[in-house]
């Protein structure tokens, strides 16, 4: 993707972690961008946001910092912000038995008081 001309700051997508020092029962294996309060992840690839069941999607991200990089091209490709578009920058792993991305913390709302939709 082409480099991104606005820089969306360090925590505009939640505080930045390392998967190695999460205490999860389930490990993540990569970081992905999830539209809030849906099951949709940002696959690196192709740029848009697909179902977690999607058989082609490929979310997972090495690091933290890119998938920052992709989440703030995103936004600037669909010319809004992160408060019209909420998304996250969360821990989640590819299950080869369920063929599918898994998100370790499930679906996450835009803020606490929201409904799920």
């Amino acid at each position: 993707m082409p480099p991104t001309p606005i820089l969306h700051a360090p925590d505009a997508f939640g505080d930045r972690f390392d998967l190695k020092q999460l205490p999860l029962a389930r490990p993540g294996s990569g970081y992905a961008v999830q539209y809030l309060g849906s099951d949709t992840l940002l696959d690196r690839e192709r740029g848009i946001f697909l179902p977690v069941r999607d058989p082609g999607l490929k979310a997972l991200f090495d690091s933290f910092d890119l998938a920052h990089r992709a989440a703030s091209q995103w936004l600037w490709r669909q010319n809004t912000s992160v408060e019209e578009h909420p998304l996250a920058i969360v821990p989640a792993f590819f299950d080869f038995a369920l063929e599918r991305h898994v998100l370790v913390y499930g679906v996450l709302c835009p803020s606490p008081s929201s409904p799920r939709p």
